[in-house]
């Protein structure tokens, strides 16, 4: 009897143990293609490794604006070649490993320096956040950094080699996380993988990676910030934004993002539900390849622009949360646009089928558009608008073959020889430049899917990013503006404002126009 007492107070125990625990649900859009810090440049992966790594500096809560993060303070010399970084004490990795300075520059050297122990050649991957955003490796002409070493045990100096005003805002992007030397040594090549997750100082430490389905995080209470109030963080692979919101209605999934905007006055007209819009800082555009021999022929170029009627996409698709304008940057950095430019590029396609003609293409010709498989801020729904796209491609002659992969092979293959004909891909601004937007489909380093290169691009935008004088960056990037226009190699469709929503007991989450965690400020205490 006492037996059997014993067990039923235990039962109820594990029970009420269960029933206590609270769990928050996020639906994304897609699984990460890597946790292994500096090897994504995608917004799924983004969003995981902003919440298991800290970033040196970190921007506040529902702003572009920085703030610090593993760095408590830095200064810059005179020409902002040298930036010097103080770290924050006594915090450590979540595998009881020490965080300091020689842990940052273990990681730096890692993204940077192809060759390091823990580098690209040995591991066999592509650091492709460091290209991104700081040109070329070590080595390499383009290379932003020169040097980087520790200080002390709290201080790190990077070394550039020319001058570079937002250096901390670059820093503070998502791809840069800090991670545990330890455990990037010992796991070696799988480091960041469902064989080897992610260590970092960040507010959450990673318990499980489920592939295809979710991954499984609870809080860091040894986080040197505001640490979760719930027990365990779930982020859901949900790709379908249909699927997303009817597994938000049903209350299996807490909140989510990425919804189709058409998807808006259902939210609205859910009591149980919060829409929530984002505000907008992206550009979701049709990449050309000039590798494709009809796309090395300007006029062929001029001619899909003025074909593809975006204002009727953008309004199909978008409705009110997005716009169509004839720049590369999103309307809150308008400021550097050309008064020289047009408000929007020309839809003609009496004139575009002219242009085929002239350029040797009286019948038209096929070619591959790709579509992405993930619905991203910028392009919720890519088969369909993709479908749009094409509709007005083929009204001048062009015909659009569609094709899709898997995101982690799609964005890949794109920097692969031969690379994609045409494809859709987009950006969301990790911080308030105009630089981090034109380097990284303009710069030095991005050409490797385009083919297109232009020097005198290139020097106005290291003219633009060496001062931090507004009027001297509007003059460099205006014609950066012209330029890229004119070319008409990446094809701006849409800046929207991403739809998100969010169960009503869902509390204290605000999302920025860059990164939508922190998930940590988040409380759900009416969740039943």
């Amino acid at each position: 009897m006492l037996k059997q007492l014993f067990c039923t107070g235990l039962t109820l125990a594990l029970i009420s143990s269960t029933a206590s625990a609270s769990t928050l649900v996020f639906g994304a859009g897609g699984e990460p293609v890597s946790l292994d810090s500096g090897t994504i440049t995608d917004g799924n992966s983004s969003l995981a490794q902003a919440l298991v790594y800290d970033m040196l500096v970190r921007f506040k809560k529902g702003t572009t604006t920085i703030t610090p993060g593993l760095a408590t303070s830095w200064k810059a010399n005179k020409d902002a070649t040298e930036w010097t970084f103080t770290l924050r004490q006594n915090v450590k990795f979540s595998d009881g490993t020490p965080f300091n300075a020689n842990a940052v520059v273990f990681n730096v050297n890692r993204w940077w320096d192809q060759a390091a122990d823990t580098g690209a050649k040995e591991q066999n991957k592509s650091f492709t956040s460091w290209t991104f955003i700081f040109g070329g490796f070590k080595g390499e002409q383009n290379s932003l950094l020169k040097s980087v070493r520790a200080d002390g045990p709290n201080k790190v100096v990077f070394t550039l080699n020319r001058s570079f005003a937002p250096f901390p805002e670059a820093i503070a992007t998502p791809f840069f996380g800090i991670a545990s030397p330890d455990a990037v040594k010992k796991a070696g090549a799988r480091y960041g993988t469902p064989a080897a997750l992610p260590v970092g100082t960040g507010p959450f430490i990673m318990q499980s990676w489920r592939t295809g389905d979710r991954i499984t995080l609870v809080p860091n209470k040894g986080h040197w910030g505001r640490k979760a109030s719930y027990d365990q963080l779930q982020l859901r692979f949900l790709k379908d934004p249909s699927v997303r919101l009817n597994e938000l209605k049903a209350g299996t999934i807490d909140f989510t993002t990425d919804l189709n905007p058409d998807q808006f006055n259902a939210v609205k007209a859910d009591k149980n539900l919060n829409p929530v819009i984002i505000p907008g800082f992206n550009v979701g555009f049709l990449s050309l390849n000039l590798g494709n021999q009809n796309l090395k022929n300007d006029k062929v170029r001029q001619a899909i622009s003025m074909a593809i009627n975006k204002k009727a996409i953008v309004e199909a698709f978008w409705g009110d949360l997005g716009v169509s304008d004839a720049s590369f940057l999103p309307p809150a950095l308008s400021w550097a646009n050309s008064k020289a430019v047009p408000a929007d590029y020309k839809f003609d396609p009496a004139a575009a089928k002219k242009l085929l003609a002239e350029a040797g293409y009286p019948n038209g010709f096929t070619i591959d558009l790709w579509y992405m498989p993930v619905s991203r801020p910028y392009f919720p729904t890519p088969k369909p608008i993709a479908e749009a796209m094409a509709a007005d491609l083929a009204a001048i002659g062009i015909k659009a073959t569609l094709k899709t992969e898997d995101w982690a092979k799609y964005l890949e293959d794109r920097n692969k020889k031969p690379g994609f004909d045409m494809y859709m891909i987009g950006w969301t601004g990790p911080y308030a430049s105009p630089y981090n937007f034109y380097n990284v489909y303009y710069g030095e380093e991005a050409a490797a899917d385009s083919n297109y290169g232009n020097p005198k691009l290139f020097q106005l935008l290291r003219t633009a990013v060496a001062t931090s004088s507004r009027t001297a960056q509007a003059k460099a990037y205006a014609q950066v503006h012209e330029i890229s226009y004119d070319a008409n190699v990446r094809i701006p469709i849409v800046h929207s404002r991403p739809l998100a929503a969010a169960r009503t007991y869902v509390k204290g989450w605000v999302p920025s126009p860059s990164v939508i965690t922190p998930f940590e400020d988040i409380t759900i205490n009416e969740k039943k």
